[in-house]
């Protein structure tokens, strides 16, 4: 049998039904290990890609949580929920959607592309004043819901059978897709919600690469989608380390490389012989200063 590398990033499909919490408590069961983190969450309605850092690369969680994503969702018009999902409780509802054009629905898209302030809904992770805001929603208080700053790179229209529209969104870590069939619903003048979505790729990672959580009980499957640290972090800023490098690293000290790199720019330290990831360092006065050496690459 070949034993599982507790050593990367797992991708994971996740179904429709479990939460986040669930798929990373699966993980542990099946790698046999505490050392799991994920890098963003998804709803329970929603299915598709969780990067699931495994072992020492639970420390580059933070270099993966702000890549882009792309989702595929379902749109329904003539109808709002609290929740902004078909999971919700219908608050408005209008069959003035029969009479849309599609031009309508896509200029009521295309207006949210770019950097803009996006109001989360009401029943979403994000945390005031320390509490969540669907734990405020769920036990009926009411919490100010300020705007945040979100990029979204592109809506595609795939399909569109009104009331529903299926789209395609590339978009910056923290922009809410419920949102967006909310905002199109009320700019449309019908109410929007989503009935689906699916997150299909973070940065460079797709979801065709993943394990489904069926699947963790098959070695060779858990094997396969285990991205190797150095892959996870394809992303930044790459300089190849030496063997005199690799001992500088071990005494926590800068090594050379990255002379053209500007201050303060993330930097994979990888091995010049095996192409290990060693370390993340910070680009400083032409050399790069390790942050997180990873034990074993």
């Amino acid at each position: 049998m070949t034993a599982i590398p507790l050593n990367g990033v797992l991708a994971l499909d996740k179904p429709v039904g479990p939460t986040s919490h669930d798929a990373v408590a699966a993980v542990r069961r099946a790698l046999h290990t505490r050392a799991v983190g994920h890098t963003g969450t998804l709803d329970p309605f929603a299915s598709g890609l969780l990067l699931v850092c495994v072992g020492p690369a639970t420390r580059l969680a933070e270099y993966i949580t702000p890549l882009p994503k792309t989702y595929v969702a379902t749109i329904r018009l003539g109808a709002a929920t609290d929740t902004d999902d078909h999971t919700g409780t219908v608050i408005s509802k209008s069959d003035a959607w029969r009479e849309l054009s599609a031009e309508a629905v896509e200029q009521a898209l295309a207006v949210q592309v770019g950097t803009t302030e996006q109001v989360p809904p009401a029943y979403s992770a994000k945390k005031v004043d320390g509490e969540r805001m669907y734990a405020v929603a769920r036990r009926g208080g009411e919490v100010e819901r300020k705007p945040v700053t979100v990029t979204i790179h592109a809506i595609r229209v795939l399909s569109m059978e009104l009331p529903d529209v299926v789209v395609e969104v590339e978009c910056g870590s923290g922009t809410y897709i419920r949102a967006i069939a909310r905002d199109a619903g009320e700019a449309l003048g019908v109410g929007g919600h989503l009935t689906t979505l699916r997150r299909t790729r973070i940065g460079p990672h797709d979801v065709d690469r993943a394990v489904t959580m069926d699947g963790l009980g098959d070695e060779a499957a858990a094997v396969a989608a285990i991205i190797p640290p150095a892959e996870s972090v394809s992303h930044l800023a790459r300089v190849e380390v030496d063997e005199h490098g690799r001992a500088e690293l071990g005494f926590g000290r800068a090594v050379d490389g990255g002379a053209e790199l500007a201050e303060g720019t993330a930097v994979a330290l990888v091995d010049q012989s095996t192409g290990a990831l060693l370390a993340i360092g910070t680009a400083a006065g032409g050399r790069v200063r390790p942050r997180k050496v990873l034990a074993g690459g």
